[in-house]
């Protein structure tokens, strides 16, 4: 028997006792996951990135060990939830318009003390203020700068379009005016290079392109590890006191942790290693987050139909951003249909041997995405569910 095969017995031994649709999240490779990501970062602290868990009890795992220190939010209304839910460093990882949050901060010492809020453009400053409502709390503010490499004078862009301010002198002049102005304190900087951290460098069948892919991340690596130190010198300069750098990210955990100029980094993705992070050479993670989806029809000879299934991840549209059905092995998608709504037909041969009820356990492309799917995941332990624990969407909560 496989390792593959292996898993997939325990699984349905695990989750015999439910109804599929189910989601569970295998905890001894989360754990391991976990491990490997302290591993890499070498010393310096990981924020776990929650839109890539979007879990309250898996978040709580993950920090009760070692070398995990602080969550990276992503909505304004998620950190106050969980700085009310007894989180204490929260990092939002993007601008927010959130009028009642920023409200809600202003005016509540506990919530101003546990959250950072990230800023890229002064007017941003001016929308928090105007949302004061009389809150007098100062406002914790990190500072975005633009990872993305530039090439032919800028007019090759490889990266991300997310911050604005790209070179350490637009950054420390963001640094000077939060420093002037009354209510803020800034206490960070962060950079993610979601081209390096975020893209597989070995795509199967595909070595020119994951050749290519090596070539661009080495050239913006080296790029940004000057860059950013420059940066944060520049930042450094006008708050001497600064808290903490932040950068990184599941796939480039130990190439950002030996920058000097990098306090701590982030990661999310790496624990539970969806399909979008099998085409790495810098690590190997265990799949941890599948769900299963029953058998319910058997139109042919192999051919089986499970129920619904059509999870899309974001991003650009493609192949990549769908689920892959992984156990039982040898089964895939008839490419004129996909994965649906209410059903998904599957081909291969192995088809023949599942019976009605049966399951078909699939990867999820993105992280947390899968979270928005399903209210419970059921956390195994052998070939056992040993809890079953809310999701974000399963507390009532839908942030975005």
């Amino acid at each position: 028997m496989t390792a593959r095969a292996a898993d997939r017995a325990r699984y349905d031994r695990a989750t015999a006792h439910l109804d599929a649709p189910v989601a569970i999240v295998d905890l001894e490779a989360f754990d391991a996951n976990a491990a490997d990501l302290v591993r890499r970062a070498a010393g310096k602290p990981v924020r776990v990135a929650s839109k890539s868990v979007r879990c309250r009890a898996l978040l709580e795992r993950v920090l009760a060990g070692d070398g995990f220190r602080g969550v990276m939010s992503f909505t304004l209304a998620e950190s106050l939830w969980l700085a009310r839910s007894g989180f204490g460093d929260i990092l939002l990882a993007y601008p927010s318009a959130d009028r009642s949050g920023y409200a809600e901060l202003t005016a509540d010492p506990k919530l101003a003390g546990a959250v950072t809020v990230m800023v890229d453009d002064v007017a941003q400053l001016g929308l928090i203020d105007a949302c004061r409502a009389g809150g007098r709390e100062v406002v914790r503010v990190c500072l975005e700068l633009d990872t993305s490499l530039r090439l032919l004078g800028g007019r090759v862009r490889v990266g991300a379009r997310r911050s604005p301010l790209h070179s350490p002198g637009q950054l420390a002049d963001l640094a000077r005016a939060v420093a002037r102005r009354p209510g803020f304190r800034l206490v960070g900087v962060m950079a993610y290079e979601g081209h390096v951290a975020g893209v597989g460098d070995a795509v199967a069948g595909r070595p020119l392109r994951s050749r290519a892919v090596r070539l661009m991340q080495a050239a913006a690596r080296r790029e940004l590890a000057e860059r950013r130190g420059a940066a944060v010198r520049a930042v450094r300069a006008v708050v001497p006191d600064l808290e903490f750098v932040n950068g990184g990210g599941t796939g480039s955990v130990q190439h950002t942790a030996a920058e000097d100029a990098v306090t701590e980094i982030a990661a999310g993705s790496g624990l539970y290693v969806p399909r979008l992070f099998d085409n790495y050479t810098s690590f190997s993670g265990r799949p941890a987050a599948l769900f299963a989806q029953p058998v319910v029809r058997r139109p042919g000879v192999g051919v089986v139909t499970v129920l619904g299934g059509g999870y899309p991840a974001s991003g650009a549209a493609g192949p990549d951003r769908l689920p892959v059905p992984y156990l039982p092995e040898g089964l895939a998608y008839d490419p004129r249909e996909g994965p649906g709504e209410v059903q998904t037909p599957l081909l291969g041969a192995v088809a023949d041997d599942l019976l009605i009820g049966d399951r078909v356990w699939f990867r999820h492309a993105k992280a947390g995405e899968l979270c928005e799917r399903f209210d419970t995941l059921h956390l195994v332990e052998g070939d056992a569910v040993t809890a079953a624990v809310p999701t974000y969407r399963g507390e009532g909560r839908t942030f975005l």
